[in-house]
């Protein structure tokens, strides 16, 4: 997709500078070597077939520089690596044809140390710039073939444009094949960058839906219940004092219970009553009789089938959404009774929170809910989804409401 303006992942960083690339160092090494090496032998071929020649000061002059330029060239641009998608200084090559030329003129046999610098050509010029010098270093080459003293070969005549085309065509496939290469690392390079912005605004959606979910089942639902005790409390305060204190003693308890959660919730540890060692089915039957306790609904727990150990997330989430519907039923289902059912069904664990209360109808829309409510359900299925459970609800007004989580079982825990 793409997005007008700025970069999501910020501005790109300032290009490193380029640092020297070793298989493009031995390269160059493979040329000097090869271009000294013709030069030698064209040199030494030179003085053995022309002696007391009066050009041989010229020759072995142009040599010397040749042999000197040559390999001082190739060792700056080296050292000082052009940009990427820059072609190198061309001003040691135009140096080296130069004297290769004059060299040329006077001595036919140097035309094949043009070999090393049609290569070098490619790798310095442009390729509309190249091609056309290398058209030229391959004529000279011909013309120099031509002027060697001895009858014409025809093979010497029409080696030198096949060698030259065939150079040209290869090293520019593989200059193609390496563009796009480039290309492709920096869309890789790119796509990388923004797959981890893309990755660290998920993890701050996901951090911010699991702090909204725990705050939901948690520190709203105590102080929900701190303030129907205290209402209850200023109610009988004047009539049933004692009646009215044992609700204030009760705030205080949920109070200081809320505080525990919030310091486990900020460490993210587990609820406090999966502490200790102690197991799901323990700490929702210590839900139910605290429930029934603190707000007057009698609430029943009831285990169904073989324990099974679960692991510590499913076992938070499963005791979260307990919690999370209790407080639905206390609140808004004007129910008589509760029930929590744990059952264990071999392929996977349910929990089911029933009540005999006024009932809804699960199908409309959570605009209904009163100002404020309607997180309780799809922070549910949330936790659910996390763990590739699944939540299911049946209710009908006046027949109670049944919200079942079940949770899939791994094959090494049925």
């Amino acid at each position: 997709m793409h997005h007008p303006g700025p970069s999501p992942v910020g501005p790109a960083a300032p290009a490193a500078p380029a640092s020297p690339d070793p298989d493009a160092g031995r390269l160059a090494v493979l040329l000097d070597s090869a271009f000294l090496l013709l030069l030698a032998t064209s040199l030494s071929r030179f003085l053995t077939h022309h002696p007391g020649n009066p050009r041989i000061p010229w020759v072995l002059g142009l040599s010397i520089a040749l042999a000197v330029v040559q390999p001082v060239g190739s060792w700056l641009a080296h050292r000082r690596p052009p940009a990427p998608g820059q072609r190198r200084h061309p001003w040691p090559l135009a140096v080296v044809t130069v004297l290769w030329v004059v060299l040329v003129l006077i001595a036919p046999s140097f035309s094949w140390c043009a070999v090393p610098l049609v290569y070098t050509a490619l790798r310095t010029l442009p390729t509309p710039a190249a091609i056309p010098l290398v058209a030229a270093l391959t004529l000279l080459v011909v013309v120099g073939e031509i002027r060697l003293p001895g009858p014409l070969d025809a093979n010497l005549v029409l080696l030198p444009p096949a060698v030259a085309a065939l150079a040209t065509g290869v090293f520019l496939y593989m200059e193609r094949q390496a563009e796009r290469q480039r290309a492709l690392i920096t869309d890789l390079v790119r796509t990388r960058r923004e797959l981890a912005a893309t990755e660290r605004r998920e993890g701050t959606l996901a951090e911010r839906e699991r702090l909204a979910m725990e705050i939901h089942d948690t520190l709203a639902q105590g102080l929900s219940s701190q303030q129907m005790l205290l209402q209850a409390a200023d109610r009988t305060w004047d009539g049933d004092p004692a009646t009215a204190r044992g609700h204030v003693r009760t705030a205080a308890e949920v109070a200081a219970r809320n505080l525990a959660e919030a310091r486990r919730f900020v460490h993210d540890l587990a609820p406090a009553e999966l502490a200790d060692g102690r197991t799901l089915d323990q700490a929702l039957r210590s839900l139910a009789e605290r429930e029934s306790a603190e707000s007057g609904l009698p609430v029943r727990f009831h285990l169904d089938g073989a324990p099974v150990p679960l692991p510590a997330a499913a076992q938070s989430a499963l005791l979260r959404i307990a919690q999370g519907a209790l407080a639905n039923v206390r609140e808004h289902a004007g129910a008589s009774a509760a029930a929590l059912t744990l059952s264990f069904l071999g392929d996977q664990a349910v929990l089911d929170i029933a009540d005999d209360g006024r009932g809804f109808t699960p199908a409309a829309p959570s605009s209904s809910a009163p100002s404020g409510r309607g997180h309780g359900l799809p922070a549910m299925r949330a936790r659910l989804r996390q763990l590739g459970g699944t939540l299911t609800v049946e209710s009908a007004p006046g027949e109670g409401t049944v919200v079942s989580a079940a949770v899939p079982l791994a094959p090494d825990r049925r």
